[in-house]
């Protein structure tokens, strides 16, 4: 049993947490729409097609605000083709994931769900085969009250009231050779600008987000965003990350510290709109809108699944890179969310990609049930517990080492501190494969008095720490009791078990 300390310092904090970084994404890829949220006829659906038992399970996880509608759909994607009369809407085919879009779902019907999920909507517009003229008429008829042509054809279309989207993507993924409408930094960097222009003389309130890289391997990452934001720093607030992770070839160790490359993605770009904004001598600061994030095992889909879905022909919405999450899977998650948080100086926005049945947290059944997978646990507490300030923590612990990133620290944590409540929340995780660990809190400026609520996941005696939630076990991965965690003396000790994430809300005083 190894043995560690964290020390949290009341003064030594990061940044409010932004309630933003709690996000997801609701893409028209596979079932993330039809048959997920939206299943006209299913038992559990109301009038307008809405899965009451989907939508109970998204307030239950609480993301704050979603992204939509993609993600490599979007580029392609004609936003007129989603309003009006259903019946007279366009079938479509969607070349970004070679499947039918029926458009019977759309920009009301997001609308109206995201009022009943209680989340704020991040509308991505069409860089890819559209530009200005789209996007400045999408503003229009979703954000002006009336008077004019695109404002009122929304409201003839129902909704009197304007939409007030106020977080916008400037496309998406536009340096990938895999997007429709690929271009260069500066062939972006460009469009971007004038889009961004065009559509903040329809709405000045709004804030938008220009594309970075889609993930930190890509040959151009780094000369991508500092060109990109060359051209459009003035007219922009944040640039995006996408970032995805997976278990390579059973190197579990090295999985499990993946948060570590997160972290050192994040420095990376912040260090190059720090670059940028010094060398244009700008005055307001640019930051990081991490709209895309999570496990993906993206070789199963890149070796089997894409090539099975191109010769079943065109469809709809067929079964798309539906990973089923393990306990061991979750904890990654956790560690995940770790690293956004404490970056939450600079990462004001992030959406955990995607919502429901594609790569998600929460999976349905046509005609049938929704559960909860592993990878919902962790998102739920912190969405639910981060609260207040986030703190800067001294970690001291044992070292793992890793094939991918040497030796790395064998617990990864975070913690929170709502002053007005009282309560410090800590979030931590045990890497470690075969070993528990105890970990002491050593507070400074404030003193446990109490646990309000501890729990732990992780594999029980016995069990597979790859055990997952299944249609019919839905509970077989969940948080338990952490029973092992007591205050002494105004700190707190607590042992973790191998390969598990936890959740621990203290009330402590100030001293």
């Amino acid at each position: 049993m190894s043995q560690a300390r964290i020390t949290i310092d009341r003064d030594f904090t990061i940044a409010d947490v932004p309630r933003r970084l709690f996000g997801s994404f609701v893409e028209h890829m596979g079932r993330c729409v039809y048959t997920g949220i939206f299943e006209p006829g299913h038992p559990a659906a109301d009038a307008r097609g809405f899965r009451a038992d989907v939508l109970e399970l998204v307030r239950e996880m609480g993301p704050t605000v979603i992204r939509y509608p993609g993600g490599n759909f979007v580029s392609g994607y004609r936003w007129e083709d989603g309003v009006g009369p259903v019946e007279d809407r366009p079938v479509r085919m969607d070349g970004a994931w070679h499947t039918i879009e029926t458009n019977a779902f759309g920009l009301h019907e997001f609308m109206e769900w995201s009022r009943e999920a209680d989340v704020e909507v991040m509308e991505a517009i069409n860089l890819g085969t559209r530009g200005v003229e789209a996007a400045r008429s999408l503003v229009e008829y979703a954000n002006h009250p009336g008077g004019t042509y695109w404002s009122d054809l929304r409201r003839s279309n129902g909704a009197a009231d304007p939409f007030g989207i106020k977080l916008w993507c400037l496309g998406n993924e536009l340096d990938g050779p895999w997007q429709i409408g690929h271009k260069t930094a500066h062939e972006y960097g460009r469009l971007a600008q004038e889009t961004a222009k065009a559509m903040k003389l329809v709405d000045p309130s709004i804030e938008l987000v220009a594309v970075g890289s889609s993930n930190r391997q890509m040959p151009t990452f780094g000369t991508w965003e500092h060109t990109v934001l060359t051209h459009t720093y003035d007219e922009v607030d944040y640039i995006s990350m996408h970032a995805y992770y997976q278990e390579h070839d059973g190197d579990t160790a090295s999985f499990l510290a993946d948060a570590v490359d997160m972290d050192a993605f994040i420095d990376g770009v912040v260090a190059t709109i720090d670059a940028v904004k010094a060398a244009g001598k700008h005055r307001k600061r640019v930051d990081i809108s991490f709209d895309e994030w999570n496990v993906w095992n993206q070789d199963q889909y890149n070796q089997v699944e894409a090539a099975e879905i191109a010769a079943a022909g065109w469809r709809e919405h067929p079964r798309l890179i539906e990973d089923v999450y393990s306990m061991t899977d979750a904890v990654v998650v956790g560690t995940l969310l770790h690293s956004l948080l404490r970056h939450g100086d600079r990462v004001r926005i992030a959406n955990q990609a995607q919502l429901v049945n594609v790569i998600a947290p929460i999976r349905s059944e046509e005609d049938g049930p929704a559960w909860r997978q592993a990878s919902f646990w962790p998102f739920a507490r912190m969405a639910r517990m981060a609260r207040g300030t986030i703190l800067r923590l001294a970690v001291s612990s044992s070292q793992v080492t890793t094939n991918r990133y040497g030796d790395v620290d064998e617990i990864d944590a975070v913690a929170t501190w709502d002053e007005e409540s009282g309560r410090l929340a800590l979030f931590v995780a045990n890497r470690s494969l075969d070993s528990d660990a105890v970990v002491d809190l050593d507070l400074r400026g404030l003193r446990a008095t109490g646990i309000r609520s501890a729990e732990v996941l992780a594999a029980p005696s016995g069990a597979d720490r790859r055990a997952v939630n299944t249609e019919q076990n839905p509970d077989a991965v969940r948080l338990r009791p952490l029973e092992d965690v007591a205050v002494d003396d105004g700190g707190v000790r607590l042992t973790l078990p191998a390969v598990s994430w936890a959740a621990v809300e203290f009330d402590v005083a100030q001293s």
